[in-house]
């Protein structure tokens, strides 16, 4: 299978018509700030409904860091919203495999839901704090490594620094 073709988008995630679009969620799945708060707002009670089904079922104790699971898109112009929770930086711990699984296993859910487009935000480098340029260069690497078969992934990044800083580890044509 070929390569997806990766791109970025400085924007708002809420707004990306793709099959799939990624939440930087915590770990209780029921919403929050930042990217999560904008999904479950803009995204609508649909989602945050089966987020208390995932809960009740599966993740009593929360979503685990690394680990993913979709739900409905609500009223976004997404088919699905794929939750993650990303790591907090530590300056005393490498926790880069664990940021690393965050996209891996959001391409993971990606496949077996079928979606051949898949929305990114720039995991864990907004109130969890890790290093916006490390975070960009395990984002960009993990999905080269790991989004084979995908038609397009899509980095959304807010503003235009963090654009900067993906578009330093994707030379684009």
């Amino acid at each position: 299978m070929p390569n997806p073709t990766i791109t970025l988008v400085q924007g708002d995630i809420t707004e990306q018509a793709v099959d799939a679009v990624v939440n930087a969620a915590n770990s209780s799945l029921l919403g929050g700030g930042g990217v999560d708060g904008a999904i479950h707002r803009k995204g609508g009670p649909d989602i945050l409904a089966e987020c208390r089904e995932l809960r009740a079922a599966h993740y009593g104790g929360g979503l685990p860091t690394g680990q993913a699971v979709s739900t409905t898109a609500g009223r976004l112009p997404a088919h699905w919203v794929i939750h993650t929770v990303g790591p907090v930086w530590a300056k005393s711990e490498d926790r880069s495999a664990l940021l690393a699984s965050c996209y891996r296993e959001s391409l993971r859910q990606a496949r077996e839901l079928g979606a051949r487009t898949v929305a990114f935000p720039a995991i864990s480098t907004g109130v969890y704090g890790w290093p916006l340029d490390d975070g960009a260069r395990i984002a960009v690497a993990t999905v080269r490594e790991e989004g084979e078969g995908f038609d397009e992934l899509r980095f959304v990044l807010f503003d235009k620094h963090s654009h900067d800083a993906f578009a330093a580890r994707l030379p684009l044509p």
